[in-house]
């Protein structure tokens, strides 16, 4: 069915700009169930070589990818297919087939369609923006043994005329990596979040892209005229004269934004009347910080440690979580570094720590539980971070609050790791700052005495909204009702700020909202001081902060206090944006 002319059609924006060009529409063949059993064991012999084999066939090819990666390639791109060879390697995945061609008598294809499967619903299950993402990887992996088992052919490459915007049902890992992408105007996917590939990769390389715009987008033909707005994740295909000439203009006009706000690295984040924002970033690993100076950002508000426990078949030792954060400290140019301890839990499975099935893993075992639950694991990171602290400006902070009681354990665990290290007469940083993360609706309602026991509050919005409005966020019956402007999660977030700021600590923001220029004026009238996001988001809010006043702010603010509808409050701001 193809779409009527000047349709539009909505997703999620992922990466800022106007693309206007023809669709160059990417198909791929997926493996399907075949339902044949295995009769004999020696037929259950050959269906597990076959899987070593490929496996083996697929990690070669993607270490070659690797070996021939030239200076265009950026050391994120290669940190992805890094994570890949080892995912691919992951003894775990290898048993999990290995027992369903064993046990279960599935052949190798079956058999791998389903692992693969069950581990992609794991990831994307996950809260934390950076690990859903990971579930591309699965996919993509999957795919590509598959493809080397001879179960699906490798797609006929299209040639990309210049200009051309990129259609998809997802655009995976080695996609956004390997394809030659210099005559991409843009890239539109069914699926997909903020942190996809695809959405990265546009990022890194300033290629608008909106995520996430359901099945329409498969009547897309090939050739169709497509304007994609890569902000507001709008798409309007095949559109008439008048509406093409106004997105035309809108695209210069932001070209010439995009040159302003380049500019911007090394301008200062201060209001017009002088107040102060810091910028700092949102990061998982040391390749991360150049992307975080690129864009002007003075630090990082947010180091994720799940990635060094993730694809690996046992906890890291403390030695190698050390290198881990030193690497980081030692990139970080001395500017502060805040690490989160480890955040799993339930949704977050890891093979090595056998954690319970849960039925409502959100509320469940997860982050700061199971660390004060396992307290030699918790107490070998503290102890790992506190050596790298003499490195850098290493903070820590631990997510998941809900109750004082918890903040007063975990410095506990923490004064153990400095007690051992000093024993040992290893250095370290004895006056290291701690802080929590509030996320959760009793923190936010407790921070007055909370305020007492750390140096710092971290606002993790994501989870606050999820758990302030009981909304599942990726449950679509209910998605819509997940709003970071309702006036209650504006109340918990300025009540978070005030009693921050009474106790004197400084009080940074590290979820979505952060990096919602949207926002900004209002979080700055609620006297926030520190913004954490992305790398690629500093310079549009820096560029947003430089153009308003902290007085006006204020005024904002106590506007839309006054307020008791999030659609009303949203329109408000919009009219406020200089």
């Amino acid at each position: 069915m193809a779409l009527k002319a000047t349709t539009m059609i909505k997703g999620i924006g992922v990466s800022s700009g106007i693309a206007i060009g023809k669709a160059h529409v990417i198909y791929k063949q997926k493996a399907a169930l075949t339902g044949l059993l295995l009769d004999n064991e020696e037929a259950v012999a050959i269906e597990m070589s076959k899987f070593d084999k490929a496996v083996v066939k697929s990690i070669e090819e993607v270490e070659t990818l690797i070996s021939e990666a030239d200076d265009t390639w950026t050391e994120e791109s290669i940190a992805i297919l890094e994570t890949q060879v080892e995912f691919l390697g992951d003894p775990q995945i290898r048993e999990n087939v290995h027992t369903k061609i064993s046990s279960e008598k599935k052949n190798v294809n079956d058999a791998l369609i389903e692992v693969i499967a069950a581990l992609v619903v794991m990831f994307q299950a996950m809260t934390d923006e950076y690990m859903r993402s990971r579930a591309a990887d699965m996919e993509d992996i999957g795919e590509r043994i598959l493809r080397n088992l001879g179960q699906v052919s490798q797609a006929a490459p299209h040639e990309i005329e210049p200009g051309s915007i990129l259609i998809s049902q997802d655009i995976s890992p080695s996609d956004t990596i390997s394809m030659d992408i210099r005559h991409v105007a843009g890239f539109a996917t069914i699926v997909g979040g903020p942190t996809s590939h695809a959405a990265i990769v546009a990022k890194a390389r300033g290629i608008p892209a909106a995520v996430g715009l359901g099945h329409n987008l498969s009547h897309i033909n090939q050739g169709d005229l497509l304007i994609l707005d890569g902000l507001s994740g709008e798409m309007i295909i095949n559109p008439d004269e008048e509406t093409l000439g106004i997105y035309q203009q809108r695209r210069e006009q932001y070209s010439g934004q995009l040159g302003l706000m380049k500019a911007l690295k090394d301008v200062s984040a201060k209001t017009t009347d002088g107040q102060k924002i810091t910028l700092v970033a949102n990061i998982s690993e040391a390749a991360d910080m150049d992307l975080v100076f690129e864009n002007g950002g003075e630090g990082v508000g947010l180091l994720r440690s799940e990635l060094l426990f993730m694809g690996r078949e046992s906890m890291p030792t403390e030695d190698e979580q050390f290198e881990f954060y030193k690497k980081v400290a030692l990139k970080s140019q001395n500017k502060p570094v805040t690490i989160r301890t480890i955040d799993i839990g339930g949704d977050k499975h890891l093979p090595y720590f056998n954690l319970p099935k849960e039925q409502n893993p959100f509320l469940g075992y997860r982050a700061i539980r199971i660390s004060l639950d396992r307290k030699e694991l918790f107490l070998t990171q503290l102890k790992a971070i506190l050596r790298a602290s003499v490195f850098g400006d290493l903070r820590i902070m631990f997510p998941m609050i809900s109750h004082v009681q918890e903040v007063r354990d975990a410095k506990k665990v923490l004064e153990m790791a400095k007690v051992e290290l000093a024993e040992a007469n290893i250095d370290f940083k004895p006056d290291i700052e701690v802080g929590i993360m509030i996320e959760v609706p009793s923190a936010a309602v407790m921070a007055d005495m909370l305020a007492k026991e750390v140096d710092f509050f971290s606002i993790g919005t994501n989870d606050l909204v999820q758990y302030t409005l009981a909304v599942d966020r990726l449950n679509d019956k209910v998605s819509n009702l997940y709003d970071p402007f309702n006036p209650a999660v504006l109340r918990l977030i300025s009540y978070v700020i005030e009693q921050g700021h009474e106790h004197h600590l400084h009080v940074s923001m590290c979820g979505e909202l952060a990096a919602d220029p949207l926002a900004t004026l209002l979080l700055i009238g609620m006297d926030l001081r520190e913004f954490s996001m992305s790398a690629i988001s500093i310079p549009m809010i820096k560029n947003a902060i430089i153009k308003c006043s902290f007085l006006d702010a204020k005024v904002v603010f106590e506007r839309v206090k006054r307020m008791s509808d999030s659609e009303e409050i949203k329109a408000y701001l919009r009219t406020m944006i200089p």
